[in-house]
């Protein structure tokens, strides 16, 4: 497949990662992954959904998709493309090379049956164009812990925390991860080998500057109940200490496992901070803290979704309440998707089919990705004008149904 003249556009061939890697690294500022972190992406990588474009012996584009599982409200974990690795060389802009790899990939996507393709923008505004919506937030803290106080429920002394090696406990931790992915939509299944991102980190040093990784497990009765992984961050002032504690994750089965974690987390010797790179926008540290004001609370878009089967998709979540509408979606990138779709479902489960009856409800398929985690209400993007009521009532009925009790949320990238 050609991009423009002179330029091919292809999988992966034998021998070509490190060239192709190469130019997603200058792409991205020019600076080399770790060694570590560099030969787990190597490993990680599906070469047959790796694309590169060629012009001559240069490789002047990238774009890569892995194989995940997703879940989505109801617990149903749907097939989805995590793209990834997406780069247009500086002196190749402009020239459809873009446009050339998304096209390709979403038919790729569709011939596989994945409902679902979804990606971590490094710029927002660029993917929009091919269908993808804004479903989920991230929330990022630093929580000044010589003032904010954290309330434990009831049970929480019953939870041992210890110290436990951050490889050793890989096995104990994804078991716990596992149990909590079919919770909150937008949560990834981890394949074997993604486990190894926990401990590698995506650069090799992990967001705290290199700083060793830390793991403690939280247990009951001699279960593995939750786990957080962390590093220290050091500092000292004329004052003393006032080092940072940055959370890598930190998952657990209930809620004084969970708080459990966090009472530890807030009371490490010499630290006066807990930085919080990216946790869910309803995380349930934020309903245990004093002060909510001194924990600088930010949130960021983080995940995107792209229905690339709309029927598919909508079939395999459940919805809040029982809903029967006819939406009109609009989608100029997957032919197939563009026209009428009566969705019929509730909490067990939805049927959807092509219907000539007129539409209830008219969107993009970029806003139903917004919608399709239940993060962002219907009701929300038809306040700014971009879905539109044809049938009244109807635009309540579907916003109440498409809405989650748990904000969607990613917990790494990919």
């Amino acid at each position: 497949m050609t991009a423009e003249s002179g330029t091919e556009l292809r999988t992966l061939r034998p021998g070509e990662w490190d060239v192709w890697f190469a130019t997603l690294e200058r792409a991205f500022g020019g600076a080399p992954k770790a060694p570590g972190a560099r030969e787990l992406w190597r490993t990680l990588t599906e070469p047959e959904r790796s694309l590169g474009a060629w012009a001559d012996d240069d490789c002047v584009g990238t774009a890569g998709a892995f194989s995940f599982r997703l879940s989505v409200p109801g617990g149903a974990l749907v097939a989805a493309a995590g793209v990834t690795m997406v780069s247009v060389a500086a002196t190749h802009r402009r020239r459809g090379l873009l446009t050339a790899m998304m096209r390709r990939q979403l038919d790729d996507v569709h011939l596989r049956g994945e409902p679902l393709a979804v990606l971590i923008a490094s710029e927002p505004d660029i993917y929009g164009r091919f269908g993808y919506g804004m479903a989920a937030y991230q929330l990022s803290a630093l929580i000044d812990t010589g003032r904010v106080r954290l309330a434990a429920p009831h049970g929480t002394d019953a939870v041992r925390i210890r110290y436990a090696d951050p490889v050793a406990s890989l096995d104990a931790c994804e078991a716990v991860y596992a149990q909590r992915v079919p919770l909150r939509p937008g949560m990834l299944a981890r394949r074997p080998g993604w486990e190894q991102l926990a401990v590698v980190g995506a650069d090799g040093s992990g967001p705290a500057g290199g700083a060793p990784l830390q793991c403690v497990l939280a247990e009951r009765d001699g279960a593995t109940v939750g786990y957080a992984r962390f590093r220290n961050r050091p500092e000292w002032d004329a004052g003393g200490p006032r080092g940072t504690v940055v959370l890598d994750d930190l998952e657990a089965l209930d809620p004084a496992a969970h708080a459990a974690l966090w009472r530890f987390l807030f009371s490490i010797d010499l630290t006066s901070w807990l930085s919080l790179p990216n946790r869910p926008a309803d995380d349930a540290w934020l309903h245990l803290v004093s002060d909510v004001r001194r924990c600088q609370i930010r949130l960021r878009d983080a995940l995107f979704v792209r229905l690339v089967d709309v029927p598919a998709a909508l079939r395999a979540r459940t919805y809040r309440a029982p809903v029967e509408i006819v939406l009109q979606v609009e989608d100029s990138v997957c032919p197939w998707n563009d026209g009428r779709w009566r969705l019929t479902g509730g909490v067990d489960g939805a049927e959807c089919a092509r219907t000539g009856a007129g539409p209830d409800v008219v969107l993009s398929v970029r806003d139903l990705g917004c919608a399709y985690l239940g993060g962002t209400s219907l009701a929300a993007l038809a306040s700014a004008g971009r879905v539109h009521e044809v049938r009244p009532g109807a635009l309540a009925q579907a916003s109440t149904a498409f809405t989650n009790d748990l904000a969607p949320w990613t917990p790494h990238a990919f």
